[in-house]
């Protein structure tokens, strides 16, 4: 049997993800376990017999209710280039190329000239939650930050991890200084090669925190990934003689 293409796979996810948006398009209460016991009594046994429910008492309480409804992962949106999902059953590195590939994909069927009336609006909110997956997942510092918070911890607005690397702040430091005194390109090109190996690195201990599940890892890793990509985008954008402003 042969195995499915990519593209089909994007084309059923699609489907799916387009239909959750459709059902979901206006809040409305949800009960997952319907009340047998409101109309059905139930007979009590005496109190020094253990109660043991009857096949069919049992089969008709444990009847599966409808699921309620689950907001996809942004790593749902890629069942393609991310089959296992997010770590730790799927890795933390990512192929970016196949990524950007089913990204286009789905956002062809996802366009909103494709639909017409309601479906239109709602093909606009899963074209832009399609987006919003593919800008997070593209970086592995926005991917660790994600991951990060579906574990209730964000990185991102936390102050404090901002400065209790003593030692890291040094580094940050050190490299603001060189950019600003760099006198020409090949100044800056050799810091950027120092740097890319730092992002590299951070990038492997990330992917092993994340194996193992090691949120502190993660979380601290994290923090020096930020500070390595702020200076990445800095070094990009080095004019001579331009002030350095790192964002932390």
């Amino acid at each position: 049997m042969s195995k499915p293409s990519p593209t089909l796979y994007s084309n059923r996810f699609f489907l799916s993800f387009h239909r959750y948006i459709s059902n979901n398009s206006s809040p409305h209460p949800h009960h997952p376990h319907p009340s047998v016991q409101a109309t059905t009594p139930q007979r009590h046994p005496p109190p020094h017999h253990h109660s043991r429910p009857s096949p069919r008492s049992a089969s008709t309480s444990n009847a599966p209710p409808s699921p309620p409804s689950k907001t996809p992962s942004h790593y749902d949106i890629f069942p393609s280039t991310l089959p296992q999902g997010a770590p730790p059953r799927g890795p933390f590195a990512i192929d970016t190329r196949q990524l950007r590939q089913e990204f286009l994909q789905l956002q062809a069927l996802a366009h909103p000239d494709r639909h017409q009336g309601p479906q239109k609006a709602r093909a606009e909110g899963t074209s832009a939650r399609i987006n919003e997956a593919y800008k997070t997942l593209q970086s592995p510092l926005l991917r660790a930050q994600y991951l990060l918070s579906l574990r209730g911890i964000d990185v991102a607005e936390d102050e404090r991890a901002r400065v209790e690397d003593a030692e890291l702040l040094m580094e940050v430091l050190e490299a603001r200084e060189g950019i600003e005194a760099a006198g020409e390109e090949g100044e800056v090109e050799e810091m950027r090669r120092g740097n890319d190996a730092r992002i590299v690195e951070s990038e492997g201990i990330l992917e092993g925190a994340f194996e193992r599940d090691d949120v502190e890892v993660a979380k601290a890793e994290s923090v020096r990934l930020r500070y390595w990509t702020n200076i990445k985008e800095s070094l990009d954008a080095w004019e001579k003689g331009k002030p350095v402003v790192l964002v932390h």
